[in-house]
């Protein structure tokens, strides 16, 4: 099994970090997102850790192409 992270091209709301981490770890998107908003809020570190992540992780590949 050789998974990668991805940003999420079909999942996406703001930039794919959240979408590609509900796909990696296979959970709901939406969970991923509270998650990320209360980490965001209650601590702030967050915020840079997922401009971060935008700004080095790949963006997958589109469903239905190659």
């Amino acid at each position: 099994m050789n998974k990668k992270f991805y940003l999420s091209q079909t999942d996406k709301k703001i930039g794919g970090v959240c979408g590609g981490v509900a796909e990696y770890f296979d959970f709901d998107p939406t969970l991923v997102r509270i998650g990320a908003f209360l980490v965001i809020w209650a601590y702030g570190l967050g915020l840079i850790a997922y401009i971060v992540t935008w700004i080095v992780a790949p963006k997958g590949p589109i469903a239905g192409q190659q």
